[in-house]
């Protein structure tokens, strides 16, 4: 009986691939099972035949039924985010229960998580915070700082050049290679879905059935201001239909524009923690509450957002201390990371949509500020740009599921239904009350996910709970 257990166990974990080490994987919960850890190398730059190689790290959950399809593939967001960093955290359930559709792979793309990793770049340049700054100042200091930084990069060998989002498709083809798949399932959510798009317009031979959650079309890096004020408005009637929230807040797009009107007269003046320890004063303004106000990704964000509204409007100054403590920095330089800042750059804007942008960013409640520092580093690095061939949409004639949240305060309703336009075999499903992490906001979207890979008839509408508005 010890024997067939035995034999059992190992049935059900496979067996490792070249180059793959079995690991117990252990989730932040605590939870542990048994998986292999993995590695390839590619071109760092494809286009440079003297390019070093990087490696590429995954963790292979193996499947749970005899009849396994093919590799379900995670992509993580951000970008920068990793797929094993995902898989250890609150979506762990769900990366399990892929498991009975085929082996799941948790990737880390190039340049995050246990892949090649790649230095921060600290510049010379600071933001002034004891005083407003002037029209394009702060463009001005990113923009210097993306150019000191391409030349830090270059001196630690780095090709910065290689990360960019084909490079990145170019990987997944590098991955299905190494797997021996002859297709790869991807499964993504929000810059993990920008990815998966660009692969379905460069490599749909080698893809089948796909997961996007809250995407993010290939020109849509920068998002429309109009959108996120029309996000706003869907969060005040949210908040309208709990009467303890709405007594509390009235008109919540009336409160925000009221406290940021506030705040353009007159800063509040801080006082925050300087890097020796000394005091600092920090000029609270409208740019610094538009920046935060991009933070409400998710309902549940959107409580302590409304809190700090209100606290303003009401003359306090205490969370408003709190929030800038931990949201900006004093006194310290411009930093930036290699691998988001490169693939934003790269994937770019469009013209038309970055007049578009800068027009409505005038009026709008989060300003230019939604995706930071774009599109304040557009055309930085002119010759990494992908180009607008790259910014057209995907079409693509295999099965695509698309979770949409009805709050998702980042990748929005209007953007997602334009992305996935030129899918002709799309189920959509809208998860109403969720944001933009919206996985776990109900077993509802687990079970959706499941009977899209079966084939089976899937439920277009989910209701998620939404969070006491009202709540301290």
């Amino acid at each position: 009986m010890t024997f067939l257990i035995v034999a059992l166990a190992a049935a059900a974990i496979g067996q490792p691939a070249p180059g793959e080490t079995p690991i117990e994987f252990t989730a932040r919960s605590g939870e542990t099972v048994a998986a292999f850890r993995g590695a390839l190398e590619v071109p760092e730059h494809r286009a440079n035949p003297d390019s070093r190689r990087v490696t590429l790290s995954y963790v292979r959950f193996p499947a749970t039924t005899r009849t396994p399809g093919d590799p379900i593939v995670y992509l993580a967001g951000g970008p920068g985010g990793s797929g094993s960093g995902a898989a250890q955290g609150p979506r762990f359930p769900l990366f399990m229960a892929m498991r009975a559709h085929g082996d799941v792979i948790a990737f880390d793309q190039r340049g995050t998580g246990d892949s090649t990793s790649l230095p921060d770049c600290v510049t010379d340049i600071r933001v002034p915070v004891e005083r407003p700054l002037a029209p394009g100042e702060l463009t001005a200091a990113y923009r210097a700082a993306a150019l000191e930084c391409r030349e830090f990069w270059a001196g630690e060998g780095i090709a910065i050049e290689g990360y960019t989002t084909q490079e990145s498709v170019a990987d997944l083809s590098a991955l299905r290679a190494h797997l021996g798949a002859d297709r790869l399932d991807l499964w993504g959510i929000s810059y993990g879905t920008h990815l998966a798009l660009a692969a379905m317009k460069s490599i749909p031979g080698e893809l089948d059935q796909i997961i996007l959650a809250s995407a993010e079309g290939l020109d849509q890096t920068v998002k429309l201001p109009s959108r996120t004020d029309a996000f706003y408005a869907r969060l005040n009637a949210a908040v309208q239909s709990q009467p303890e929230a709405a007594a509390r807040y009235g008109d919540v797009v009336a409160l925000m524009r009221r406290v940021q009107d506030r705040l353009a007269a007159e800063p509040l003046m801080l006082t925050l923690e300087a890097p020796d320890g000394a005091p600092a004063p920090f000029a609270f303004t409208r740019d610094h509450m538009q920046m935060v106000s991009g933070y409400a990704s998710d309902p549940g964000n959107a409580v302590w957002l409304l809190q700090l509204y209100a606290s303003i409007d009401a003359g306090q100054t205490g969370m408003a201390q709190a929030i800038a403590a931990q949201v900006f920095d004093v006194g310290e330089p411009i930093t930036l990371r290699a691998m988001s800042t490169a693939m934003d750059v790269a994937s770019g804007i469009s013209d038309a949509r970055r007049a578009q942008a800068e027009a409505e960013a005038q009026t709008s409640l989060v300003g230019p500020y939604l995706n930071f520092p774009m599109p304040q580093l557009a055309g930085v690095w002119p010759d990494m740009d992908l180009g607008d061939g790259f910014r057209r949409e995907a079409a693509y004639d295999r099965p695509v599921l698309l979770l949409t949240g009805t709050l998702d305060g980042r990748t929005y309703p209007e953007g997602q239904r334009e992305a996935t336009a030129g899918l002709s075999d799309l189920t959509a499903v809208t998860v109403v009350n969720a944001g933009h992490n919206l996985f776990m906001t109900s077993p509802e979207v687990g079970a959706a996910m499941n009977a899209f890979m079966t084939g089976s008839a899937v439920s277009t509408t989910i209701t998620a709970d939404l969070p006491d508005f009202a709540g301290e």
